[in-house]
């Protein structure tokens, strides 16, 4: 599902994708054409470039699912990138997942922000621990009021990481991607061995 860049009679595969990645490589390009480095040889190094960590890193893959990892957790960079992840795989159902971590997301006044983050979601899961809500001396929130905040009835929402890991082993992984967003990391969940235990290595 590679992405290619046009330079000189050349194509070179781009192993990242999304709208923000795109617009990056534009930029770099033109500074780099601007410094006198052609796009050809700009092509040929960025076609190596595997993409920043956290920031849509494949963790591993079949040929009918991938497994991706991203940082984003603000409202914004939430829905972009379940956007980028839908639109660049289209024929595949997306199970996002992500966990409010911060203490903005956990605030039950910010929640409303994130209002349609993950309607590009086939299924939305999202996870928070009360013990962190505790922690950080906030109002306790529902799964109710997170439901409520995105907008979505259907939204999975669970404040025990075993349990939301239990659920993604029981979704039909044929044809589906999993997206796992967060700035913390499921109380401790490894994502590799999410990854294993989903793609049944």
């Amino acid at each position: 599902r590679n992405i290619f860049l046009t330079a000189g009679n050349k194509e070179f595969p781009i192993h990242v994708f999304g709208d923000h990645n795109m617009q990056n490589i534009a930029g770099a390009m033109e500074v780099c054409s601007a410094l006198g480095i052609s796009q050809e040889t700009f092509a040929e190094a960025i076609s190596s470039f595997k993409g920043a960590s956290k920031r849509l890193q494949l963790i591993d893959e079949t040929r009918e699912t991938a497994i991706y990892l991203d940082f984003a957790h603000a409202p914004s960079k939430l829905k972009a990138t379940v956007s980028a992840m839908k639109s660049h795989f289209a024929d595949r159902r997306l199970v996002a997942c992500m966990e409010l971590h911060t203490y903005s997301s956990l605030n039950s006044d910010f929640l409303q922000e994130y209002r349609g983050a993950m309607d590009a979601a086939d299924t939305a899961v999202v996870y928070f621990n009360p013990h962190t809500i505790a922690l950080k001396k906030l109002p306790e929130i529902t799964g109710e009021m997170v439901m409520d905040a995105f907008g979505r009835e259907d939204m999975l929402v669970f404040n025990d990481s075993e349990e939301m890991l239990t659920e993604l082993l029981k979704q039909d992984w044929n044809q589906s991607n999993l997206l796992l967003m967060s700035s913390g990391n499921f109380d401790g969940l490894d994502v590799k061995e999410i990854s294993a235990r989903v793609l049944g290595r």
